[in-house]
């Protein structure tokens, strides 16, 4: 049964979307979970998203907010409560071109944001698909195409715009609410409605773009060549990998992208990587930032794609590293796995400067299993990893549970942000029990 609202305020007219309202369908949901809450608020600016916490604070229902709803764990919407859409927040302004600074709405989509900053030469590192939203991106960390050279998209963030539980309008920046801008770099979730980032952003219009197709060896070897390449590869190469089943084995396909516009750049960044194993495929191209994030990505997000999600981090690879990843492949679960380079200069950043502390890092190893497989068959399926991994990245954890918090936020990092979060936000509305 579908809660009652109480009667919509003056402010926020037009802005609710309820059960048989033809928009319901394509607002319920996010990318991973099919929901039915009692209501969706559309605010269009920062005094309509105070009028629409107020609002949702009164029911005493749940309260989820999203910024795209592309976030694998499916907390951007609820059963039975109150959704706070971002959405219509979604202007990206260059601020200081000379500076680079660029201010972003949250409820944008990195496809916009790489639309609007290609005119300019600019771009902000920021994921791998232009429907992910801006907010639920830069408020978990940020690993994107250029990771390895311009590191996090929080190690960018200048300022923010957030809205606090009791709704304050705050910026938090260096000099005005550090601590808040500390927990939004990383743990931002938990301490309020970010509405608008100040990034710094990097000169970049083109990009060296490859993929390779190279065949896995039982033992993994080509992974660990792989990883060691990229330990020392030069910094604007960063690369993606996905395990996937060819006939009876197993093949590596791996897509480079070079943060630089030069033709003899991207070969000379590539070229290792055909020498990791077998090759089976290979193609290369110069192509403008915006096409790895293009607005075709742009899509409403309706549960199309149940999954189950966890990942961990490796400092280095070792060769035992790489056979258990092989084996897990071929094990009964098949999950499907997928690294990313990290390293460069994530690794510049201190490991207390920002709530992502996961700065001695080289590899991102992100697990997942889809439909029938639920939660037992990864836990499964991922055991011999979880014994070697170190850490977890929040926006890649589908449970983000207790136990996940420990890996996502370790020791003194997790004490920080917990006090944080109580500081900013005590009544825990924007906490889920387990955060509590």
């Amino acid at each position: 049964m579908t809660a009652e609202l109480s009667p919509l305020p003056a402010a926020l007219e037009g802005r609710l979307v309820v059960p048989g309202d033809r928009r319901y369908p394509l607002l319920r949901s996010t990318y991973t979970t099919v929901a039915n809450p009692a209501g969706v608020l559309l605010p269009e600016n920062t005094s309509e998203v105070v009028a629409a916490l107020a609002f949702a604070r009164e029911q005493g229902l749940p309260l989820s907010v999203r910024s795209g709803g592309h976030g694998l764990s499916g907390r951007s919407s609820n059963d039975g409560g109150v959704v706070v859409d971002l959405s219509a927040l979604n202007r990206v302004e260059v601020l200081d071109r000379a500076a680079r600074l660029v201010r972003v709405q949250a409820g944008a989509r990195w496809a916009q944001v790489a639309e609007a900053l290609e005119p300019y030469g600019l771009a902000i590192s920021s994921g791998d698909y232009g429907n992910v939203g801006v907010g639920g991106l830069t408020t978990g960390g940020g690993i994107g195409w250029l990771v390895r050279q311009y590191g996090l998209t929080i190690d960018h963030l200048r300022a923010a715009e957030v809205v606090l539980a009791d709704g304050t309008v705050v910026r938090a920046d260096a000099e005005h609410e550090p601590d808040l801008l500390w927990a939004v770099r990383g743990a931002g979730a938990g301490v309020g409605i970010v509405t608008a980032f100040e990034i710094e952003a990097t000169e970049l219009r083109d990009v060296g773009y490859a993929q390779i197709t190279v065949r896995l060896d039982r033992d993994g070897r080509v992974l660990r060549h792989w990883a060691d390449y990229l330990a020392e590869a030069p910094r604007e190469l960063s690369t993606l990998v996905n395990l996937l089943p060819d006939d009876r084995s197993l093949v590596a396909s791996i897509t480079a992208v070079v943060a630089d516009g030069s033709e003899r750049r991207l070969r000379r960044a590539v070229e290792p990587l055909l020498r990791i194993g077998a090759t089976l495929d290979q193609h290369a191209q110069i192509v403008p930032y915006s096409a790895l994030v293009p607005t075709a990505h742009l899509h409403a997000n309706v549960g199309q794609q149940p999954t189950t999600t966890t990942n961990g981090l490796l400092t280095a690879m070792t060769d035992q590293d790489a056979a258990t990843i092989a084996a897990v492949m071929r094990g009964p679960h098949r999950p499907m796995i997928q690294m990313r380079s990290v390293g460069g200069a994530v690794n510049d950043v201190p490991p207390d400067a920002t709530a992502y502390a996961h700065r001695r890092h080289g590899t991102l190893v992100v697990a997942t299993v889809f439909p029938p497989g639920r939660g037992a068959a990864l836990d499964a399926a991922w055991q011999p990893l979880a014994e070697r991994v170190d850490g977890t990245y929040v926006n890649f954890e589908g449970r983000p549970d207790k136990s996940a918090f420990e890996r996502i936020y370790p020791g003194a990092t997790g004490d920080r942000v917990r006090r944080l979060w109580h500081r900013y936000d005590p009544d825990g509305i924007f906490r889920t029990p387990w955060q509590l």
